[in-house]
C-alpha cells in the first residue's frame, strides 16, 4: 500500500511538472536558450517556486507530528493532492503571454529532456518524506538548463546541417546579398528598401526582426526562390564576431550601417566596441569579389573607428545625412498627417522623397533605402515611385486611427532613446492637429547598461514637455524617468502602472475621443513579467 501511495504522489508530480516546465521554457526561449542569460534572470526576479513549496512544507511538518501509522497516507495523498491542485492553476504560456511560447522542434526536445530529468528527481523525492518534494520542485528550472546542456552536441549538429544546406542553396541561386546592421533603424531600413526593390525585381528580405544565424538559415532554406535577384539580410550583433559569422553564412556584396548608438549598450559597454562590431559588415563587403559598396548614415562617423575606416576606403562608401560633404544630402524634412516628405540632393540633383510613414527619424531610413536602391541599379524615378507606396512598418510608429476618433501610435518595437523622442514629437504634432490629449504608455528603453539612469532621466524631462498623461509601466525599473518628469514641475499627469494590461485598463476607463495614445516600447516577458509561483 505504501508503494502505491508514493506512486500516487509521483503521478501528481509528473502532472505538475508537465504544467510548470513550459512557464520556465517560455522565458528560456526568449533568452535564446542561453543559460548564461536565463540563470541571472531567475536570480534577479527570484522566480523560484514559493506557493507549492510553502504548502508542501506545512504538509511535511504536519506529517512529522502525526502518528507513524498515518504517515504513509500523508506522504502519498497530500503531495498528490497539492500537485494536482496547483497544476490546474498553472497558466499556459502558449496562450496567455505577450510573446507566446512557440513549441518549435528544439523547444520540444529541450522540454522532453528536462521532463525526463524531472522524473528522475521525482522518483528520488517519492522515496522520502513530503519535505523531499520541495527540493524536486525547486530543481525544475535548473533541470531545464541541464537538459539543454545534454542536448548541446545534437543541437550543434542540427544547426551545422541547417546552415550548410542554407549556404549551399544561397550559393546556387546567387542573389545579390545586402547586409543591414546598426544600433537602431536596421529593421525599418530593411522593410523600406525591401519594398522598393521588390517593386522592381524578385526580392526576399528576412521577416520581422529575424537577424540570427539560425533564423536567417531557416529563411533561406524555406523561402528563398530560384529567381530571387536581391536578398536583404538584417544582421544583429550580440558581441564582436556576431556579424562576421553572419557574413560568412551570407557573404554580402552590399551593406548598410544605419547608426551607432546606445541601444544594447549593456552588451558592448563602449561605443567604440559597438562601432567595431558593426563595421564587421563593411569588412566583409569590401572583401567581396564583386567590388562591394557600403551606404552609411553620417551619424555613424561620430565614432573615431568608423571615421578611420571610411577614410581608408572613401570610394567604397556612400554617405547620407545633413553634413556638407555627404554624397546624399538631406535638405529638409516635413512630417504631415499624410506621411513624411524628405528633400535631398544627390550628385547635384534635387529629389523629393515621400512615404506614408510617421516619425522624423524615418527620414534617414528613407534616404538610406533610396541611396542603396539607386546604387543597386534602380533608377531614381522608380525608387521614388516605390517609396510613395511604402506600407507602414508594424510596431514601429504605426499610426492606427480608431473608430472613436482617437489615434493609437504603435511603437512597441522601439528600443532606443532617439526613436523615443521622435515618437513623442510625432504624438505632439498629431495632437495639435486633432486637439486631443497626448497620452504616453511606456516602460522605458531596455539594454542601455550604464547609460540606463541618465538616458531615462532625460527621456522623463522630454516627455514632461510633450505629453499630457504618462502611464509608466513598471516604474521601479526606471525611477529616473519619474524623477526627470517630476523635476519639470508641470501639472501633467504621471500615473505608474504595474504592467501593460493595467495601462490598457486605465485607457479604457479614462480615454476620450481625439486622444492620441503612444505605446512606446513593449518590454519582453523577461523584463516585465515576474512569474507568480
Amino acid at each position: 500500500m505504501a508503494v502505491l501511495l508514493r506512486l500516487l504522489a509521483f503521478a501528481g508530480f509528473v502532472f505538475f511538472t508537465f504544467r510548470r516546465l513550459p512557464r520556465y521554457l517560455h522565458i528560456f526561449q526568449q533568452e535564446e536558450y542561453d543559460t548564461r542569460r536565463f540563470i541571472p534572470w531567475l536570480l534577479r526576479t527570484r522566480a523560484f517556486d514559493k506557493r507549492v513549496s510553502a504548502v508542501l512544507a506545512v504538509a511535511g511538518l504536519t506529517a512529522l507530528v502525526l502518528p507513524e501509522g498515518m504517515r504513509p497516507w500523508l506522504n502519498g495523498i497530500l503531495p498528490a493532492a497539492i500537485f494536482a491542485g496547483f497544476s490546474l492553476l498553472e497558466p499556459d504560456p502558449k496562450q496567455e503571454a505577450k510573446k507566446k511560447l512557440v513549441m518549435t522542434e528544439r523547444a520540444k526536445r529541450i522540454f522532453y529532456a528536462a521532463l525526463a530529468l524531472c522524473l528522475v528527481a521525482g522518483m528520488a523525492a517519492a522515496a522520502g518524506p513530503v519535505l523531499c518534494w520541495i527540493g524536486a520542485v525547486q530543481l525544475l528550472p535548473f533541470l531545464l538548463c541541464l537538459g539543454n546542456l545534454l542536448l548541446a552536441p545534437y543541437e550543434n549538429g542540427v544547426q551545422k546541417r541547417i546552415m550548410r544546406e542554407a549556404s549551399d542553396k544561397l550559393r546556387q541561386i546567387n542573389p545579390a546579398v545586402i547586409g543591414i546592421t546598426g544600433s537602431f533603424g536596421k529593421t525599418s531600413v530593411k522593410h523600406i528598401l525591401g519594398h522598393v526593390l521588390e517593386m522592381n525585381a524578385p526580392t526576399l528580405y528576412t521577416p520581422g526582426s529575424v537577424n540570427t544565424l539560425m533564423g536567417i538559415s531557416r529563411i533561406i532554406r524555406e523561402t528563398l526562390q530560384p529567381n530571387c535577384k536581391f536578398f536583404i539580410v538584417e544582421m544583429g550583433a550580440y558581441g564582436e564576431g556576431s556579424i562576421r559569422r553572419l557574413c560568412e553564412l551570407t557573404p554580402p556584396s552590399f551593406g548598410i550601417i544605419t547608426a551607432i548608438g546606445e541601444a544594447h549598450y549593456e552588451r558592448f559597454k563602449t561605443l567604440d566596441t559597438v562601432a567595431r562590431a558593426k563595421f564587421e559588415l563593411a569588412e566583409a563587403v569590401l572583401a567581396h569579389p564583386s567590388d562591394g559598396q557600403m551606404v552609411i548614415h553620417d551619424q555613424v562617423l561620430g565614432q573615431e573607428y568608423a571615421r578611420e575606416f571610411v577614410a581608408k576606403h572613401p570610394e567604397k562608401f556612400i554617405i547620407c545625412g545633413t553634413a556638407a560633404p555627404d554624397a546624399v544630402h538631406i535638405d529638409s524634412v516635413e512630417q504631415s498627417a499624410a506621411g513624411l516628405t524628405v528633400r535631398i540632393t544627390r550628385k547635384g540633383e534635387a529629389h523629393t522623397l515621400f512615404a506614408p510613414l510617421f516619425g522624423t527619424h524615418h527620414a534617414g531610413n528613407m534616404v538610406l533605402a533610396f541611396a542603396a536602391a539607386v546604387a543597386l541599379g534602380i533608377s531614381p524615378d522608380r525608387a521614388i515611385a516605390a517609396l510613395r507606396t511604402t506600407p507602414q512598418i508594424k510596431h514601429r510608429l504605426e499610426v492606427k486611427p480608431l473608430s472613436d476618433g482617437s489615434i493609437h501610435i504603435d511603437d512597441a518595437f522601439n528600443s532606443n532613446p532617439q526613436g523615443f523622442v521622435s515618437a513623442i514629437e510625432l504624438m505632439s504634432r498629431l495632437a495639435s492637429e486633432k486637439g486631443g490629449r497626448r497620452i504616453l504608455v511606456t516602460p522605458g528603453v531596455a539594454e542601455l547598461g550604464a547609460k540606463h539612469d541618465d538616458a531615462h532621466k532625460t527621456l522623463g524631462a522630454e516627455s514632461a514637455k510633450l505629453v499630457d498623461v504618462a502611464l509608466v509601466v513598471k516604474p521601479d525599473r526606471i525611477p529616473t524617468f519619474l524623477e526627470g518628469f517630476r523635476a519639470a514641475n508641470t501639472d501633467k499627469i504621471l500615473q505608474p502602472v504595474a504592467n501593460l494590461a493595467e495601462a490598457q485598463k486605465w485607457l479604457k476607463e479614462n480615454g476620450k475621443p481625439n486622444d492620441i495614445v503612444l505605446f512606446e516600447n513593449d518590454l519582453p516577458d523577461v523584463y516585465e513579467r515576474k512569474l507568480s509561483l
